[in-house]
């Protein structure tokens, strides 16, 4: 979703985008010089070690096949000894075969291991030892807008990009996806799905989600990378290692496709068989009212859904459908149902 920033608090921002590809060149040799003092197991080249390609296949009948490619690529990151990798999950979701390509070029087979639709976060466990040593995870709730980081893709050196962190602050995905506060990158990074973003101690801060633009006032909009902060990561990683989900309720899934527009909520479409195109939405219909509260905000609708209780509650909801005023009742589902995750899932 774009987002709008002051012009007067971007001008140092601006002033790096403006530079370009040189002094992300230049940032990106400084600051692994920067970490090198780290220790032995955050040394530059360990950290590289850790970032892994991520290849999947996914049967073309899949849910998310059409939206999503039957042949997925990007990265991941080894977060634990024992083959565990992290990484954003629209990679890995609904595959039937994932492969892991590790130091020296060398492939393997990956297993599914979970997926998390709050924070978007996939993880996936190697069938073999990669000769790599973990990223640690950091603290991404001390990042603030104009640290550098490192963007480090699979690829050794040369996919290394020196980032500044340009804004902190509300992502709303039109997938019916929250956060509150992303974390925005510049100038932005071409392979960035699964991407590690890396602070000056040489841990891990966040990973890559998106290319997405900044509306800035009087200066148009800025491309750059949403980023999906590892703190997240942390409550849910237990659960999500060893079950394939979040211990938390799922939230109620309506499955439509949404954004915002001129302060309205429109809906581009509904899931073919989910919960809204149960209830006779459409695409084109504007969502006027969730209960009694307007809606005028993509991320405040959500909130608006989501606050009524979990997945199956009853969302009512007072949309505009053509010329006609209705109102509809969703009965809401766990998104996890409908996706086929299940019969992959190795642990």
């Amino acid at each position: 979703m774009n987002k709008k920033l002051p012009i007067s608090k971007l001008i140092l921002r601006l002033r790096f985008l403006s530079i370009g590809s040189v002094l992300a060149g230049l940032l990106g040799v400084l600051f692994v010089a920067a970490i090198t003092p780290v220790g032995a197991e955050q040394s530059p080249e360990k950290l590289l070690k850790a970032v892994v390609k991520i290849r999947s296949k996914i049967p073309s009948d899949a849910r998310t096949a059409q939206a999503l490619g039957t042949e997925r690529e990007g990265n991941g990151i080894l977060i634990s000894a024992d083959g565990l990798v992290l990484t954003i999950g629209y990679l890995i979701l609904e595959a039937e075969h994932i492969e892991i390509t590790g130091p020296g070029g060398k492939s393997a087979a990956a297993s599914f291991v979970g997926y998390d639709h709050e924070t978007g976060f996939g993880l996936v466990r190697s069938t073999i030892k990669l000769d790599a040593a973990p990223m640690d995870l950091g603290d991404s709730k001390e990042v603030i807008e104009g640290d550098p980081a490192l963007v480090v893709g699979y690829g050794g050196a040369e996919a290394v990009q020196g980032v500044r962190v340009i804004f902190r602050g509300e992502f709303a995905g039109y997938w019916e996806y929250l956060l509150e506060n992303a974390i925005y990158t510049a100038p932005p990074y071409n392979d960035y799905g699964g991407a590690a973003l890396i602070g000056r101690d040489g841990r891990l801060l966040g990973v890559g989600s998106i290319l997405n633009h900044l509306s800035v006032p009087d200066f148009g909009m800025v491309p750059c990378n949403m980023f999906v902060p590892v703190n997240l990561l942390k409550p849910i990683l237990d659960s999500l290692a060893t079950t394939g989900h979040s211990s938390k309720p799922p939230q109620p899934w309506l499955g439509m496709h949404v954004e915002q527009s001129h302060d309205r909520v429109v809906v581009m479409r509904v899931t073919p068989g989910g919960p809204a195109f149960k209830a006779g939405i459409r695409g084109g219909d504007l969502i006027l009212k969730v209960q009694d509260q307007a809606v005028t905000r993509l991320a405040d609708f959500y909130r608006q859904v989501w606050s009524l209780g979990t997945a199956g509650v009853r969302v009512p909801l007072k949309i505009l459908q053509g010329t006609e005023i209705k109102n509809i009742a969703i009965q809401s589902a766990d998104r996890s149902k409908y996706l086929r995750l299940g019969p992959k899932r190795t642990l």
